[in-house]
């Protein structure tokens, strides 16, 4: 059984340039979350496109491998969308796979998946960022990436020309009753620990009472600090 709840909000900016969106057929799950980037024209647009073309695919795809195309897909539109409309749009975007027992992932940007176990994190995918890429150098630790002055200098995004793929997908991994996941965006991870994601995953009995008690902490810990949009999607199984 797989258990599910979404938030996205403005927090202090006017607009919302996140997205996040879910697709459920056939007993198959497809999870979306996308971060228009900020200072681009119509980043809400573009995050947007992406999940809807991305969960257009999968609806259509004849295999669980398909996590790529829904990539390719989603940059193919977008950088079409660039051209009809001649301005600069990119995002980030998290796509979250389950079917039975099985589960894949994939991401670009700093938009993040968290994965869980009984309450413990396992794992998470690496922010494609000046301050991840310093961490992995071993000039900087894990933990000042949130308040790094470079923390929103990304590498790899959507809607920027690419030689190659530039999203990085996860390998086919088990999901089984215990696991859990958090697909969240920059605006919300970096307002909240990771001990306080386990923290409050054992105190809540539903994956939207997990996120209620989250957006708490974060709308806390963002006060006046001109937050910016924040989103998240809690999966349990």
């Amino acid at each position: 059984m797989v258990s599910y709840a979404l938030l996205s909000k403005t927090g202090d900016r006017k607009n919302n340039e996140d997205s996040v969106d879910v697709c459920q057929q056939d007993g198959k799950y497809l999870f979306a979350l996308a971060d228009g980037l900020g200072g681009h024209s119509s980043g809400d647009i573009a995050s947007a496109l992406v999940i809807s073309k991305a969960i257009e695919v999968y609806k259509n795809a004849q295999s669980e491998d398909c996590l790529a195309q829904c990539f390719t897909d989603a940059q193919n539109a977008l950088l079409d969308e660039q051209k009809q409309r001649n301005i600069d749009m990119k995002t980030t975007l998290v796509l979250l796979s389950i079917s039975g027992e099985r589960a894949d992932w994939g991401h670009i940007g700093d938009s993040r998946l968290y994965v869980f176990d009984n309450g413990r994190t396992v794992s998470r995918t690496n922010d494609h960022s000046v301050p991840q890429m310093l961490v992995q150098t071993g000039e900087l630790r894990e933990k000042d990436i949130r308040f790094h002055p470079d923390r929103n200098r990304l590498l790899r995004v959507m809607g920027t020309q690419w030689d190659s793929p530039r999203f990085e997908l996860s390998s086919a991994q088990a999901s089984t009753p215990g696991l859990s996941y958090l697909l969240c965006t920059d605006g919300f991870w970096e307002l909240m620990e990771e001990k306080e994601m386990c923290r409050y995953m054992k105190l809540s009995r539903s994956p939207n009472e997990w996120l209620a008690i989250m957006e708490k902490k974060v709308l806390k810990n963002g006060k006046g600090k001109n937050m910016d949009n924040y989103s998240a999607i809690g999966v349990w199984r």
